[in-house]
């Protein structure tokens, strides 16, 4: 049967007569017909499939160029920086120094108790108490406490206080509390909470 013969035979098919459980049986034209709209739909199907991998691929690399590029461009101004990144790599390294190095060991806290005592009877008051409490430790360093007590005239309680800041240690003032009392008139009672700090290193730091 040739070309013309199968067109004819489509145009004598009722589609109504058509059965989809016997396809067998269906003239070979139209099984044609259908094995091509079936494989054009395979091919379709293919095609959209793999064009959609492709995208993922594509979107994926682009995604991986972008931090690849960043990467990049941050290592390379650091290499164009580094020069000064050791400068100040260096200069911290001995600004941390000098930290350290005002912030008393184990071995220097009496005399800075001392030095505290010293200032203050420098200054004219009368030291009633200068303890050292519990020592309380902090994640890089570690707090010491010191309670002060002592008696003396406005100006010198003042005098006092500024001087803490003179001496060699870091020390911080908190709490601070001036009373009256009328048996030491005109003179004041005050009560203060020093703090200063060493560093934790070694064993402590664990």
């Amino acid at each position: 049967m040739n070309l013309t013969e199968h067109l004819k035979a489509l145009n004598d098919i009722d589609l109504a007569d058509l059965d989809l459980d016997n396809i067998g049986n269906w003239p070979v034209a139209l099984k044609a017909i259908l094995l091509l709209i079936l494989y054009g739909l395979i091919l379709f199907a293919g095609f959209y499939l793999h064009v959609e991998a492709l995208k993922e691929t594509l979107a994926g690399n682009v995604q991986q160029e972008e931090k690849l590029r960043q990467e990049f461009e941050q290592k390379a101004f650091e290499a164009a920086n580094l020069d000064i990144y050791k400068a100040q790599l260096v200069e911290m390294e001995l600004r941390f120094g000098e930290l350290l190095a005002q912030l008393p060991s184990e071995t220097e806290v009496p005399s800075l108790l001392e030095d505290i005592t010293g200032k203050g009877e420098l200054n004219g008051l009368r030291i009633k108490r200068i303890d050292l409490l519990e020592e309380q430790a902090e994640a890089f360093f570690i707090e010491l406490p010191i309670a002060i007590e002592a008696a003396g005239s406005y100006h010198d309680l003042g005098a006092f206080i500024s001087g803490m800041a003179s001496l060699p240690r870091i020390v911080t003032l908190h709490d601070f509390k001036v009373t009256v009392d009328a048996k030491t008139s005109p003179l004041l009672d005050m009560s203060i909470l020093a703090k200063t700090y060493r560093y934790r290193e070694g064993k402590e730091s664990e």
